[in-house]
């Protein structure tokens, strides 16, 4: 069992390049890290780490032991795995990290669904609209809307999110409702400042079954989602989300929907991890559990 839990701790090492976030990610002291680590090294009769002030990298020799390790690490998890996937069994820490856009009560309340589910696991939940550094930052999957860059992540779809352009009754009684897309430059619109490009993001639209960009005269630039959707149902002026950030809002009639006819294709929402084939049981039943539930969610501003 030692020599198990020397190799688990040598491969979250050998992803995350630190002690320190290595110690975090598994929640035990970093002393004990190093011990294993040590006690492992000197088992194998090789050095496995390359050590400096400032990061922690795998030898030649580190790099052979690895691709064994994730072999075997795989093994196990499917072995002990394989029979039950109930609460009682699974535990240990999972990271994971939503954009601010779901962090609202429905989705949160499924959360809680989970964890009454499986009380071993003791989950962290990041919630930011930056890009995150899965490997770097110990993270074990991440969910995300749109298109993702190319990374060496593995991205697994798990519904299409409608998008909505949307603005508040006062901002609509004031400034009139745009009928046509050409209609949109003479109107005021909340810019979204992407956290991955820095850029400002293009609202979309459907013509014809082709789609066309629009940046829109901005009464304010955010950075965060909740915001964004906040300056909308304040009246800045005209936003475009997801459905399911502003469901509540459409419902009471804090926002209204305009350009219906021009409605965007929906955008992708994704479940994001690092590797195919080394997953801990706890992260492997959370994206099977996610990828079930999450689609019945805002059913109507959410597809399959």
């Amino acid at each position: 069992m030692e020599l198990l839990q020397s190799m688990r701790l040598f491969a979250r090492l050998a992803e995350l390049g630190s002690f320190t976030k290595a110690a975090e990610s598994l929640d035990i002291g970093r002393p004990q890290v190093t011990r294993y680590i040590q006690e492992l090294e000197t088992s194998l009769g090789v050095r496995l780490f390359q050590r400096t002030t400032r990061k922690v990298a795998l030898t030649a020799e580190g790099e052979r032991f690895y691709e064994r390790v994730q072999e075997i690490l795989a093994g196990i998890s499917a072995a002990t795995s394989m029979f039950d996937r109930s609460g009682a069994t699974l535990a240990g820490r999972l990271r994971v990290d939503i954009p601010t856009a779901f962090a609202q009560m429905e989705f949160i309340k499924s959360l809680k669904e989970f964890t009454a589910s499986y009380p071993g696991i003791n989950m962290v939940l990041g919630v930011t609209d930056r890009a995150v550094d899965l490997i770097g930052e110990g993270v074990d999957c991440a969910l995300r809307i749109g298109d993702l860059p190319d990374s060496t992540l593995i991205a697994r779809p798990i519904a299409m999110a409608t998008m909505v352009t949307c603005a508040a009754p006062e901002y609509l009684h004031e400034h009139g409702e745009p009928e046509t897309l050409d209609g949109l430059a003479s109107h005021r619109g909340v810019n979204f400042l992407s956290g991955q490009s820095n850029r400002t993001l293009p609202w979309h639209f459907s013509v014809k079954g082709q789609d066309r960009t629009f940046v829109s005269n901005a009464g304010i630039t955010v950075t965060e989602s909740n915001a964004y959707v906040q300056c909308g149902v304040s009246g800045f002026g005209i936003i475009q989300a997801p459905g399911i950030t502003v469901a509540e809002y459409l419902d009471s009639g804090g926002l209204v929907e305009i350009l219906r006819p021009y409605r965007p294709a929906p955008r992708p929402v994704s479940l994001l991890y690092p590797s195919r084939t080394h997953l801990a049981p706890q992260v492997q039943v959370f994206i099977e559990w996610l990828q079930e539930r999450f689609p019945k969610l805002h059913t109507d501003w959410l597809e399959p």
